[in-house]
């Protein structure tokens, strides 16, 4: 696994398998969104498999079942990050393409203040996110998706420039 800066020009490296991590608030499902409209690939919000609605969240031994099957498919982006407890390893082994969305708390917050009321549990994991949860998250990915490409952004300007090249490179 290297960090992969975002190339000047030239095609998209054969992103068609792409996992989109990040704080809660930080812009996973927009991105996604947008990758899988220039990209022409499936998105799937990893929330609406993984959650009751009464939001009990799956166990562990039926999310690994539900991630194999999303990724059994060829081309997809799978949209999410369970915080505490998700499992990541069945999707990142499956991914060519990783982007981590980190980006400060203050915008995260905001962003998730805007958007909808949130549970206690929602706003500890996005508080503590950087620290708690991110080191697992990328040990994770070094551990299971070392031959993946990763995407480190951290501001809405790299998000819009890695954007921008993926746009271009496929007109």
């Amino acid at each position: 696994m290297a960090i992969v800066p975002i190339p000047e020009g030239g095609d998209t490296g054969g992103m068609e398998r792409i996992v989109v991590l990040g704080r809660g608030g930080a812009g996973k499902s927009t991105l996604a969104f947008r990758l899988g409209t220039a990209l022409a690939l499936p998105v799937i919000e990893l929330d609406r498999h993984f959650w009751s609605p009464d939001l009990t969240p799956v166990p562990e031994d039926r999310w690994r079942a539900i991630q194999h099957r999303l990724t059994s498919g060829g081309r997809w982006i799978l949209d999410g990050d369970l915080g505490p407890y998700d499992v990541l390893d069945v999707r990142l082994r499956a991914a060519d393409t990783v982007i981590v969305l980190d980006f400060p708390l203050w915008r995260c917050a905001w962003r998730a203040l805007r958007r909808s009321c949130e549970n206690a549990a929602f706003w500890r994991w996005v508080l503590a996110y950087r620290y708690r949860s991110l080191p697992g998250v990328l040990a994770a990915i070094a551990e299971h998706a070392g031959t993946a490409d990763l995407h480190v952004l951290r501001t809405p300007d790299d998000v819009a420039g890695f954007l921008d090249h993926v746009e271009s490179s496929e007109r």
